[in-house]
Formats: C-alpha cells, structure tokens, sequence
C-alpha cells in the first residue's frame, strides 16, 4: 500500500473512531435521560460498546496512518527520566 494510501485509509478510519465515539457519548447521555428509552433491556449497553469500539477504530487507523508514535515536543517525555533509571538505561537529554 502507498503512503498516501495508507495515510488517508487511516485518516478515513480515525473519523469514523471518533464519529462512534461521540455518537456512543451522545446516545447513552440521551438513555439517561428520564421518559427516553431507546433501546430496550440487554440492547442498552449498545452506545457504550460504541464509545470502546470506536477507540479501537481510531488507534487502528492512527496505527494505519502513521500516527501512533508521540512527539518528541512534549515536555513530560523530554524531561521524565523514571524509566530510565528503573532499568539501567540512561539516555541523552535533548
């Protein structure tokens, strides 16, 4: 698959993660609601599952897309050094 392939399926793949995600917020903030029931018994579990499966969508599509690595321009990477110290490993400060 080409990068520019890749990047837009992921792209493509991250929206719908965060179209479920809202829309599972959304739904299960309207079923609590009083005198609104939208979907009835064992099916009222629905929304959340939504909120979970489309986290899974958007880290699959951040994975895709080329996404899934953090910035070195956070400063809570550049400056902790707790792991580092745990395991023996020192490494250069930027």
């Amino acid at each position: 698959m080409k990068r520019r392939n890749a990047v837009l399926l992921g792209n493509i793949l991250m929206g719908l993660g965060l179209v479920s995600m809202i829309g599972g917020v959304g739904l299960t903030i309207v079923g609590h609601l009083k005198d609104m029931v939208l979907l009835p018994g064992d099916l009222a579990h629905i929304p959340i599952m939504g909120i979970f499966l489309g986290a899974l969508v958007w880290l699959v599509g951040a994975r895709i897309g080329g996404r899934d690595r953090v910035a070195d321009r956070y400063w809570w990477i550049k400056h902790s050094d707790n792991g580092a110290r745990r395991c023996g490993y020192r490494h250069k400060h930027l």
